[in-house]
């Protein structure tokens, strides 16, 4: 899942960047407002993690206009200011959750895995279809209650197919959301982790739509 870290402290960007990467997520960092806004007018995300104290454009400038571009991009609020206003004024210019610096990053994620859900239209914690049931927390995959083992990179397309359900997600749309920047990809790279996943949870689970992508059926 591609996430937009806006941080403006080399330490703690360093941090977050690096647990985010372990718990499965593509992370692009920036240090800088300006450049942070420039980057959601052309880069699509499914998360964003945003500092409010930047240099170039100050965090709640950077939620204002991308809110007023209509993107609905969940957003989570890093800020050192645990007053109401600040809580107000954020909320009202587009931001879903907020988290007060110092913080520990396991609270990071569990309000980032908030904001899925969210976003997704359910409240459950874990994802269930056809047998199937994804633990994002955990990152624990079941069939039919058999634990099944799958590669960092299968997770991660399951795990976004299963919160686009019923939708068609095309290949460049899930390289998109399972790559960050300077990320080698090569050509068939998700068609093999399709593969892959149709082995392991049957082969009409993720259904091809010539041209298009690959869903996940309702029915």
């Amino acid at each position: 899942m591609r996430l937009l870290l806006v941080e403006d402290d080399e330490i703690l960007g360093d941090g977050i960047k690096a647990g985010l990467a372990m718990e499965g997520y593509a992370v692009d960092w920036l240090t800088d407002g300006a450049l942070a806004d420039e980057a959601l007018k052309t880069n699509s995300y499914e998360l964003i993690v945003l500092d409010l104290n930047l240099p170039g454009m100050a965090g709640l400038d950077v939620l204002t206009s991308l809110r007023k571009r209509k993107d609905e991009t969940p957003v989570l609020v890093l800020t050192a200011k645990d007053t109401l206003d600040d809580r107000v004024r954020g909320l009202d210019s587009g931001a879903d959750d907020f988290v007060t610096k110092p913080f520990d990053l396991p609270e990071v994620c569990a309000r980032l895995r908030a904001l899925v859900r969210r976003q997704a239209g359910r409240s459950a914690p874990h994802v269930e279809h056809k047998g199937v049931m994804l633990d994002p927390a955990s990152h624990i995959v079941t069939l039919r209650q058999k634990r099944i083992d799958l590669s960092q990179k299968e997770f991660g397309i399951l795990n976004f197919l299963m919160n686009n359900i019923g939708r068609v997600v095309s290949r460049s749309r899930i390289e998109q959301a399972l790559y960050s920047w300077g990320s080698e990809i090569e050509s068939n790279t998700v068609e093999v982790h399709i593969h892959h996943l149709r082995k392991k949870l049957g082969a009409k689970f993720i259904r091809t739509v010539r041209g298009v992508g690959y869903i996940i059926d309702e029915i």
